[in-house]
């Protein structure tokens, strides 16, 4: 079996969001030389992009129409032919580091992964729960209704290397499947990767290009944690605050760092509050073959749109196999 098969910063009432658009690096379109990156089958003629948008004052804006978007397509404007705004569903993949270095911290990424569920409570909501350490496990398929971890997981012992970025590449794809859905990965991590084929900006291309918002939640102590007073590790040396937090900006979702219990309760709260007030909006692509650089933007320059970086045109979506 092959491994993917098993497969701005600011601080609010104690949260702590990274996501820094003026030190982020784009998304690379095409594999470093020598990775086993995923193929391409299909053409991709209608181009789906999830948008969140807020005010100067951080408050999500939920009244705009499809006169109150612009959509530049490798600096050329297109015509919106899909808006919605509807109460579809939220569909998240929950993905769980299970390796060596997170045995101490899975307690509390169960807690902030538990504090999800309970926000999943419409009745079209679902989630599924993946595992990895260099591997990629699925321990609950897509499940509506899903308020409870798998008992299961009480009992994982963290052991052995970590294949993060892979993991969140091969996660993303899965999700991609959930049609119709406000759909993201969340991911439960201290940040380390250890044997990973793919960089953090491979993994962004991949996930931008299907349109799946990657969330991470970076399970460390606050010792450890780059952006606490009392922290050890500084901001220039975690991944949490560097090349993860760049790989989820660019797909249009969030890092986040949660030390205590008060952050991981607020981080899952305004993860799942944020993709429930995405705007869901479709327009053609032009066809041209690579990768299309994409701006999503308000006519009101007081608002401020925040949607993944760009899609892949005359070729596939990117699969695990």
């Amino acid at each position: 079996m092959k491994p993917w098969a098993r497969i701005g910063g600011v601080a609010l009432a104690g949260l702590m969001m990274l996501g820094n658009a003026a030190t982020a690096q784009p998304p690379v379109a095409a594999p470093q030389s020598g990775s086993q990156v995923p193929t391409f089958k299909s053409s991709v003629d209608l181009v789906r992009v999830s948008a969140v948008v807020r005010n100067r004052k951080g408050r999500f804006v939920n009244d705009m129409s499809v006169r109150d978007f612009e959509v530049i397509d490798g600096g050329q404007e297109r015509r919106i032919s899909e808006f919605r705004t509807d109460d579809s569903g939220v569909s998240v993949a929950l993905l769980f580091d299970i390796s060596g270095s997170m045995e101490s911290k899975m307690p509390n990424a169960r807690e902030a992964a538990e504090h999800v569920l309970s926000w999943l409570n419409m009745p079209n909501d679902e989630a599924a729960v993946f595992t990895f350490d260099t591997l990629l496990d699925e321990v609950a398929p897509f499940t509506s209704g899903l308020q409870r971890l798998p008992a299961g997981l009480d009992s994982v012992l963290p052991f052995g290397a970590t294949s993060l970025h892979d993991a969140i590449a091969a996660t993303a794809q899965r999700t991609a499947k959930r049609e119709g859905l406000r759909r993201a990965v969340i991911v439960l991590t201290d940040g380390t990767d250890t044997s990973s084929r793919l960089s953090p900006s491979e993994v962004s291309g991949i996930a931008s290009g299907i349109d799946v918002p990657v969330y991470i939640i970076g399970i460390v102590p606050s010792i450890d944690n780059p952006l606490s007073t009392f922290g050890t590790t500084s901001v220039e040396k975690s991944a949490l605050t560097s090349s993860l937090s760049d790989l989820a900006y660019w797909t249009g979702g969030r890092t986040f760092v949660a030390s205590t219990i008060a952050e991981r309760s607020q981080t899952a709260r305004q993860i799942v509050d944020e993709l429930r007030h995405q705007y869901l909006i479709a327009f053609e692509s032009s066809g041209t073959p690579g990768w299309h650089p994409l701006v999503v933007r308000a006519r009101d320059k007081d608002l401020t749109v925040r949607t993944r970086s760009g899609y892949f045109a005359g070729q596939s979506r990117p699969t695990s196999d």
